[in-house]
């Protein structure tokens, strides 16, 4: 069973129709939407900050989302994918957006929607990414501009296989 867990009073909002793998940890004030998938080892705490999740997002293997105490809170739009390994912390990543695996987002960010952050990348605190860009490197730099191709090509792809994914373990 996966740990879900209430904290000072804040229980998490988890529908229905979500997949949580059994070594998943969610605590505290986290809200998600539908469709939704936490995967494997990865952590959502809601515990100093309020966590909130759109429609058909996905935590893969041992990402951590976490808030700042009393500062920064954690949203996250539609339609996200949130890489194996990845730190997520106290930001803001609107929709269609692809967090690549092992990047950290800081403090005070703001990821806008149809935008890719390549693996591995550090973007620091208070840093805007623009719709449209891929930002790569540490710290996180824009390195190009998103085609179409790669919008439906690899952040569409990538939710809606989590959404089948998580299919597979409610049979």
């Amino acid at each position: 069973m996966p740990i879900i867990k209430a904290v000072r009073g804040k229980e998490p909002q988890i529908p229905e129709d979500c997949f949580v793998a059994e070594n998943a940890t969610i605590v505290g004030e986290v809200s998600m939407g539908t469709e939704c998938s936490v995967w494997f080892n990865a952590v959502i705490r809601g515990d100093v900050h309020f966590i909130k999740m759109g429609n058909k997002v996905n935590v893969q293997d041992g990402a951590v989302i976490h808030a700042t105490y009393q500062k920064s809170p954690t949203t996250i739009g539609n339609n996200v994918s949130i890489g194996h390994n990845a730190i997520v912390h106290g930001c803001t990543i609107h929709d269609n957006v692809l967090v690549g695996m092992g990047s950290i987002i800081m403090d005070d960010c703001i990821i806008e929607s149809n935008t890719i952050i390549a693996a591995g990348a550090v973007v620091t605190k208070n840093t805007h990414v623009k719709s449209g860009s891929i930002y790569a490197g540490v710290p996180a730099k824009k390195v190009k501009d998103i085609s179409p191709e790669l919008t439906s090509g690899e952040v569409d792809r990538i939710a809606n296989n989590y959404v089948k994914y998580a299919s597979w373990f409610k049979e």
